[in-house]
């Protein structure tokens, strides 16, 4: 079992002295920004020239300066921009701007693993990855507890990375929680692997499939939405709360003999051989190339293949039972940002 580090492996004197940047202000960069500087360290924010970013995180009582000017005053910088986004900032205003003894900061591994971006040997670099959205972060740091986070080191000229890490994660309230020592391949590559074929692209083809095969039976698209999609979170939750055990605890004897005899007939070895496909083509570098590919074109089979998800007519069923349902927080896809 890995090491679990808490409160008292942590040092936040590490970071006393030192200018920390954040380099956007989205849901990681802001959750890191504002439990850093309640947690007393000095911390400044990064933006590119028009950012509308800039006026929110100076409402919050930041100081902020161009990107390039952030990297050049800091001694540890955090790169809270999308993966789309690090490899250009990167080039044009980041790598300008570093000097030894610096620390990069990331909060997710694909751009380093990958190459995207090929950081100077004279800079630390390290990770801290808290395991939930920024807004779950800063919510349990201002109730003085904290999300479980995972740190690593791939860099360490300076025989501290390590400290930076643990002190960077003590924070923004991780180690009232726990963090745990991984790297930069385990965690890009296992990240990638559970939102492909497990928790987005996964449970999105399920609910979907469910759906549709209930519809096209004959039952209404109603029914097909409550036992196919609403229900889920209940079940989740469960699993999240006490494992699948415990999930299986809290339902009838009923579901209980569908799910260990149907279950694995539905997901059975052959989607088990496609998931490990799956994660050949991310261990390869296969879907990060395609993935690079797609951004660098403009972005057109994936806006494609987005659009043909929100016409799929469990979306236009959904919003109309939703619509039911008072005590559940509406949101609109119209505009949104990723939360994560």
């Amino acid at each position: 079992m890995a090491k679990v580090y808490t409160d008292k492996d942590a040092d936040l004197g590490v970071l006393k002295n030192k200018t920390l940047a954040v380099l956007g202000f989205g849901s990681q960069g802001h959750a890191h920004a504002l439990n850093l500087k309640e947690s007393g360290l000095k911390v400044i924010i990064g933006l590119y020239e028009g950012s509308k970013s800039i006026a929110v995180a100076k409402e919050k009582g930041f100081e902020v300066f161009t990107t390039a000017e952030a990297v050049k005053r800091a001694d540890v910088i955090m790169v809270a921009l999308p993966d789309t986004k690090q490899a250009a900032a990167f080039i044009k205003d980041i790598e300008p701007n570093l000097a030894k003894g610096k620390t990069l900061v990331f909060s997710h591994g694909f751009s380093i693993h990958f190459k995207t971006i090929v950081p100077p040997k004279n800079v630390n670099v390290i990770m801290v990855a808290p395991k939930g959205p920024g807004h779950i972060v800063r919510r349990q740091y201002t109730e003085g507890k904290g999300v479980p986070s995972l740190i690593a080191v791939y860099q360490n000229p300076g025989k501290d990375a390590k400290k930076i890490a643990l002190a960077w994660a003590k924070g923004i309230g991780g180690t009232r929680a726990g963090v745990i020592e991984t790297d930069f391949k385990e965690e890009t590559e296992t990240d990638l692997f559970g939102e492909q074929t497990v928790l987005c692209g996964g449970a999105s083809a399920l609910v979907q499939y469910g759906f549709e095969t209930l519809v096209e039976a004959g039952y209404s698209p109603e029914m097909a939405y409550f036992e196919c999609l609403h229900e889920l979170k209940l079940i989740v939750d469960l699993m999240n709360e006490a494992g699948i055990s415990g999930m299986r605890f809290s339902i009838s004897e009923t579901a209980k003999w569908g799910d260990v005899t149907v279950g694995p007939k539905i997901i059975d070895a052959s989607v088990k051989k496609r998931m490990k496909a799956a994660l050949k083509d991310i261990q390869s570098g296969k879907f990060a190339k395609e993935w690079v590919k797609e951004y660098q074109t403009g972005y057109k089979k994936y806006n494609a293949l987005l659009k043909k998800g929100e016409n799929h007519p469990i979306e236009k069923t959904g919003a109309k039972l939703r619509a039911l349902m008072p005590w559940m927080q509406k949101r609109s896809i119209k505009g949104a940002q990723a939360a994560y």
